[in-house]
């Protein structure tokens, strides 16, 4: 069953991880302030990826959540603390509809906190079904439909407008960061959380030299020093260069400004095509079906589970990209 409101003055959106869904939940936003002019959007949104939400100008307040690190010592006085602190700033507005677009019970559990009902998706439309039980109303939405189309319709049904036949707007604005590589730049995303996920080191190599032969400056992006060390290899051998390490709002800034990203299936890939960047991503280890690569630029997800994507296929795809830009 979904909502149809009034006027809403105020929402809170409960969309706390991964990196790569944050990012597709960004084009329900635009989506929300359009129905509802003047309507003012808060987000809770796990501490690392709270610098995604704040890059939608749509959004008013970040609630930033520590959740993955408080679980651990819930016993402490200073946890306690923050998760009070956090429980007041949650309970300072009251909001017309905090919704939920996790669908999980540790999402239920911070919406409910909050002032204002809780509504989400129904119980076959999201992973954990129990999560369903605790939403004062529920909509149904196809699992099949690809992330982004998700969290709009979920939005579309319990806000009260029709679902926009229009391309997602992630309403995203690149801004100065603190680091700037030689312009113009591309960048290249090795980074991965297991082996599975990685790409030959060869064939970044490769794909390197082809951007630093078409006049790009290849920028390896890394995130810890195990990460650092292959971004270092990789560039040595295409001329690239090894940014410091960056917060995510420096990196966003450094992949707003890149003329073409090549990454694995990270967030980081999504939040550059989210930005219109021409992305192309390497799934290694996961079907891109439902969480490709979705952005207003020319993008494109090769590979799938236990299906590494050839060189060529990737090379043939980068030569589609370079054409377009001239």
């Amino acid at each position: 069953m979904s909502v149809q409101p009034g006027p809403l003055r105020r929402v809170l959106i409960v969309k706390t991880s991964s990196m790569g869904d944050v990012v597709h939940a960004l084009p329900a936003v635009s989506d929300m302030r359009r129905a509802h002019p003047g309507l003012e959007v808060d987000w809770l949104v796990e501490a690392p990826f709270a610098a995604i939400a704040r890059l939608h100008p749509g959004v008013r307040r970040v609630l930033p959540l520590a959740w993955r690190k408080w679980r651990k010592t819930l016993w402490r006085a200073d946890t306690r603390a923050a998760v009070a602190a956090l429980r007041s700033e949650l309970r300072r507005d009251e909001y017309d509809l905090v919704l939920d677009l996790q669908g999980l019970l540790k999402s239920v559990l911070w919406g409910l906190q909050a002032r204002g009902p809780l509504v989400g998706y129904d119980a076959a439309s999201i992973r954990e079904p129990a999560a369903a039980w605790f939403y004062r109303r529920r909509a149904s939405v196809p699992r099949d439909l690809q992330a982004v189309e998700r969290c709009r319709r979920l939005a579309a049904a319990h806000l009260g407008y029709a679902m926009p036949d229009s391309p997602p707007d992630f309403g995203l604005q690149a801004a100065a960061g603190s680091w700037q590589a030689a312009s113009p730049s591309a960048a290249l995303i090795p980074c991965a959380s297991r082996p599975e996920k990685f790409w030959p080191e060869a064939d970044w190599i490769a794909v390197g030299e082809r951007l630093r032969a078409a006049g790009l400056t290849p920028v390896v992006i890394w995130g810890s020093a195990e990460e650092r060390e292959r971004a270092e290899r990789i560039a040595a051998g295409c001329g690239g260069v090894v940014p410091p390490f960056l917060s995510v709002a420096d990196m966003a800034a450094v992949l707003g400004a890149a003329r073409q990203i090549v990454g694995l299936d990270t967030g980081f890939s999504h939040l550059a095509a989210a930005f219109g960047r021409p992305t192309i991503g390497i799934y290694c280890d996961h079907e891109p079906g439902l969480a490709g690569i979705t952005g207003p630029g020319p993008v494109a997800s090769f590979g799938g589970k236990g299906l590494r994507p050839g060189r060529d296929e990737v090379l043939a795809q980068l030569e589609r990209h370079l054409a377009l830009q001239g």
